[in-house]
């Protein structure tokens, strides 16, 4: 008898691969292509968007005459200034709110929690819009009791 330790033939399996992903049903292929595609759809948006602000555009206008200070009119002015402020950032807070709220509706994948916050979100931006509109109303009705 020898020492020698006895081999075992070769088995005839062959080496197991890396189970295959399951195929998709075509509307979930296509909702994940689109998935990919938001990464490079963000990339070109900032990449047009800096073009956009930092071309060199020419703007016209007429010059406009400048108010002595103190007078009634540069009030008038402030006061529009700050009308025109304030509807700007409401309207891209709530544009922020808008987008988060319909992003948490549409990943939200059935759980009813995530879902009341996308509405919740969504709702929040209608107050916004709402109040985006009538801060022109705001502004007068506080202009007319300073002056």
């Amino acid at each position: 008898m020898s020492n020698k330790p006895t081999r075992e033939p070769p088995s005839r399996r062959k080496p197991s691969r890396r189970p295959r992903r399951p195929r998709l049903h075509p509307s979930d292929w296509m909702l994940y292509q689109a998935t990919r595609l938001i990464p490079v759809l963000i990339v070109v948006a900032a990449v047009l968007t800096t073009v956009i602000v930092l071309s060199d555009t020419a703007a016209y206008a007429v010059e406009p005459k400048e108010p002595e200070p103190g007078s009634p009119e540069s009030l008038t002015v402030v006061i529009d200034n700050i009308r025109v402020w304030l509807v700007g950032i409401l309207v891209a807070v709530a544009t922020l709110f808008l987008t988060a709220g319909g992003l948490r509706y549409m990943a939200a994948n059935g759980d009813p929690g995530e879902i009341e916050k996308g509405k919740l979100a969504m709702k929040a931006a209608a107050i916004g819009y709402g109040l985006a509109l009538l801060a022109p109303l705001f502004v007068t009705i506080v202009g007319e009791w300073v002056t």
